[in-house]
């Protein structure tokens, strides 16, 4: 009698949490929208590079409230809201505009363990757009801007004993400021795309100790067989001591300790693995902080032996390389947008989908467009063996685009806010993603979209990683500067520059539309670079493309990205609806040729 009537208590709270939220808009759905638990939403690990046994996910249904800039916090609350899904997304049950003379307000209680007394407890956002300000227990316990990096606060001053309240502020002026918002704009058409306001990553508390580990960052040394781990702390003492494990499985296979706060040099063994598209093997890594020979700090994390470099082949042509050989990359174009989250996956299993179909079509690699991932996307592509390129996302306004010869024109000037903005939020995506072992290449600017000192933000990219290649401008404007020359051309592939010095890549081409009506996100509006009406039609021009391709590697292309994955609101280009329901392109054929690129220069 007691299980049925637990049975019937969790049945009735289903209902009446369904009740309070449901998919809004009537838009196409992907098919893991359906398969959503209000109470269970994203429950993964937010941040498997740095991770602890102990925390709670705070996502799920909040209160939320959207009123004019500069009210007081609000008193009622307008209804329900789905965290973590931006407020004008379907998913999120409210699928209504901010704009940037509104803020919206978040609203919800939670408990501390009482297993955590002792310790600090730390209060995490993945990500939000653009400006939070944060209070517990009407306690303000931070600021943060910026739509794209994690951030965290201690809040255990605020803590009260039982029920504690968390409110959130969010402003996002989305295109009418400055700041970076990639294809984000109040107007969506063409290639830009509805806005995505506030809370849209994992909210989640995790319990640390009084001194503890803050951030990791490793950096692989091939050539010298050497793993250099640098290991943040806070309220760092001189006398504490650093331990990292590099792991295979159970079995340990090298450690290295330091003092004083320095690095940890590890010297790996002689028959290391190597990471690569074709073996993505990734070392687990146990980093250990002793304060007088005691534990006090414990993360789990990983690792890869890999290089990304370029070099001058027998032809005189300047290739990249992954681990001192010649590889031609190759791969798509990635907007990482959704039709029922937008920026947001609707689940973990959605999320590694499209990686896994990137890896099915036989491409190496992908271009994220200017948007940053969650975490766990980047821990995707290292165990699935796909190489990165990071694009800044895109902000302000535009200068004079010249894409077909080096640019000659009156460079864009940035306010020195806009400046201070985009220079702060740039180290900070580099920061979060430094350790991840796929990405490859940082792009700070595509197709002269807010492009400012681009030979000053290249310098600083390389020597801020000079673990990394630097594409400095993909599509333009371009000047002699970074490791490659990156030219777009729609719809087939064309070489109409070429630097002897950098390697010459094709950053942007195809766009082949096809529209299928049951999948359209505006079934009255459609648009693509060139359009055909078969699955047939559009694969013999993806494969006419490619064979052109071909012809151009030998000639000087070291890398092509093609647009794109799936197609996106008006956008009918992918290789995928953009629902994921339907793979609009003949895979085997895709899959045979594109290997047949990706080999190309072994």
């Amino acid at each position: 009698m007691r299980k049925i009537v637990c049975s019937l208590v969790i049945l009735i709270n289903s209902v009446y949490l369904f009740a309070q939220w449901k998919p809004v808009g009537g838009r196409i759905m992907t098919e893991w929208a359906a398969k959503i638990d209000v109470e269970n939403v994203l429950p993964e690990y937010p941040r498997p590079i740095m991770e602890r046994a102990d925390w709670i996910n705070l996502n799920g249904l909040w209160n939320y409230a959207i009123s004019p800039v500069g009210q007081a916090m609000p008193q009622s609350y307008d209804g329900r809201i789905l965290v973590p899904f931006a407020v004008e997304s379907s998913l999120s049950g409210v699928g209504k505009s901010l704009g940037e003379k509104n803020e919206l307000w978040y609203q919800r209680q939670f408990s501390v363990p009482s297993k955590w007394k002792g310790h600090r407890i730390l209060l995490h956002f993945g990500a939000v757009d653009w400006k939070a300000d944060v209070w517990v227990n009407k306690v303000k316990v931070g600021q943060h801007t910026g739509g794209f990096t994690p951030f965290s606060f201690d809040i255990t001053p605020a803590l009260l004993n039982g029920e504690n309240e968390l409110i959130v502020k969010v402003w996002d002026p989305t295109d009418k400021g400055p700041q970076p918002r990639g294809k984000q704009v109040g107007k969506p058409g063409s290639i830009w795309y509805t806005p995505v306001s506030g809370i849209w990553q994992t909210v989640w508390l995790e319990p640390v100790p009084i001194r503890s580990i803050v951030n990791v960052k490793t950096t692989p040394d091939i050539d010298r067989n050497k793993l250099t781990v640098e290991v943040m702390t806070d309220h760092q003492m001189l006398s504490d001591k650093l331990e990292v494990k590099v792991l295979e499985g159970k079995q340990l296979v090298a450690v290295g300790s330091s003092v004083n706060g320095i690095p940890v040099e590890i010297a790996m063994p002689s028959d290391v693995k190597w990471w690569s598209p074709d073996s993505p093997f990734l070392y687990d890594m146990e980093i250990c902080l002793y304060s007088e020979n005691k534990l006090i700090d414990k993360v789990k994390s990983y690792t890869a032996m890999r290089k990304y470099s370029t070099k001058r082949d027998k032809n005189g042509i300047v290739r990249l390389q992954l681990n001192n050989k010649d590889l031609f990359q190759f791969g798509l174009l990635d907007q990482g947008w959704w039709p029922d989250g937008l920026y947001t996956a609707p689940s973990d299993e959605a999320l590694v989908y499209d990686i896994q179909k990137t890896k099915d079509f036989g491409y190496n690699m992908i271009r994220k467009h200017i948007k940053v991932e969650p975490a766990r996307w980047y821990t995707y592509c290292d165990r699935l063996g796909v190489i990165v390129w990071q694009d800044m996302p895109s902000g302000d306004k535009n200068p004079e685009w010249q894409n077909r010869k080096y640019f000659e024109g009156t460079e864009f000037k940035r306010s020195a806010e806009s400046e201070a903005i985009y220079r702060k939020e740039w180290k900070e995506i580099i920061d979060c993603l430094y350790s991840y072992p796929c990405i490859g290449t940082w792009v700070p600017f595509n197709e002269a979209w807010g492009q400012f000192k681009t030979p000053e933000i290249a310098e600083w990219t390389k020597q801020y990683d000079p673990s990394r290649l630097v594409n400095p401008a993909s599509g333009g404007n371009h000047y002699t500067c970074g490791d490659m020359l990156d030219l777009h051309n729609y719809p087939g592939p064309e070489m109409y520059l070429y630097d002897a010095q950098r390697a010459t890549v094709l950053g942007e081409y195809g766009g082949i539309g096809l529209v299928l009506k049951e999948h359209l996100w505006e079934p009255n509006r459609n648009w693509g670079y060139v359009q055909f009406s078969t699955s047939k039609e559009a694969t013999d021009e993806y494969l006419k493309y490619a064979n052109m391709l071909k012809d151009m590697i030998a000639r000087g292309f070291s890398a092509a990205v093609y647009t794109q994955t799936t197609d996106v609101e008006i956008e009918v280009n992918g290789l995928m609806t953009y629902d994921r329901k339907v793979i609009k392109l003949d895979e085997q054929n895709l899959k045979r040729v594109n290997t047949e690129i990706c080999e190309s220069l072994k």
